[in-house]
């Protein structure tokens, strides 16, 4: 048996979040799983490195599947892509030791969630971005983003169906940019409670309308009170970007994405 890592890309706007569900819901890992199923000729069963809810896009995902078909790279990333529909693809596909493991060896995992902040809803991108009417301040948000950076408990972060074992999580990395009338998230830690991500954007855009101030985030943080808390930010403006493992796999890497961002957030 030879274990194949792969690269995926998905817009999550139709799909009930990446894990299959009961029959007849809409799931990405099933549509994943049926392609390369094909191009396997066997049943696949596929592991992530993140679970993305529903709404949830990724264009970094990494998965990893057991076959003992025999096929090059370039076989499994264009056989399955023949086989997906139009708003999943296999981006790079690559043989693995068995000693990888998309979830289990992932290091860290990068998620951007990406703002349009403008008084007009946008008609475009409406499922790929989230809409903030009110003006937002930038610099109060950035403001709030040093008492949220390093280890903590982040239960009042959490969904209250989280099913994590620990609410202490380490944030390596949290930025805000600002490109026009988008504003982009940009979050790394070594692993994420459900809906983490989109309740802190939920406090930051609370802040940035002046509705709280910079402060509250990290009163939000000690009171570990999911309570206590803001609303919980829309699944459309979330994407999982990037997921880090030992570079001894060397595996493939590609722009973080969504691809129509600015390039020069990259470098950030």
């Amino acid at each position: 048996m030879t274990r194949i890592a792969l690269g995926v890309e998905y817009d999550g706007s139709r799909y009930h979040g990446w894990q299959t569900q009961q029959p007849g819901v809409a799931s990405v890992q099933l549509a994943v799983e049926q392609a390369l199923g094909k191009v396997a000729n066997h049943r696949v069963a596929l592991s992530c490195a993140g679970r993305t809810d529903a709404g949830v896009h990724a264009t970094g995902q990494v998965i990893h599947f057991d076959t003992d078909a025999e096929r090059t790279e370039r076989g499994w990333v264009y056989g399955a892509n023949t086989n997906l529909p139009p708003d999943i693809a296999i981006l790079w596909a690559k043989p693995v030791p068995e000693t990888f493991h998309a979830r289990f060896g992932a290091q860290a995992r990068r998620y951007r969630y990406v703002i349009y902040n403008d008084p007009i809803r946008p008609a475009l991108f409406n499922r790929q971005i989230t809409w903030n009417y009110r003006p937002l301040d930038v610099e109060r948000m950035r403001a709030a983003l040093p008492a949220l950076r390093g280890t903590h408990d982040f239960t009042s972060y959490r969904g209250i169906a989280c099913q994590g074992k620990s609410p202490i999580k380490t944030l390596h990395r949290l930025e805000l940019y600002q490109r026009g009338p988008l504003i982009v998230l940009e979050a790394e830690a070594n692993a994420f409670l459900m809906h983490m991500v989109r309740n802190i954007a939920g406090v930051l855009m609370a802040i940035g309308c002046g509705k709280k101030s910079p402060e509250w985030a990290g009163e939000v943080l000690a009171a570990r009170d999911r309570r206590q808390g803001g609303v919980t930010a829309p699944p459309f403006g979330l994407y999982l970007v990037g997921v880090t493992y030992d570079s001894d796999f060397a595996l493939p890497t590609r722009r973080l994405g969504p691809q129509w961002l600015p390039d020069d957030l990259d470098g950030g």
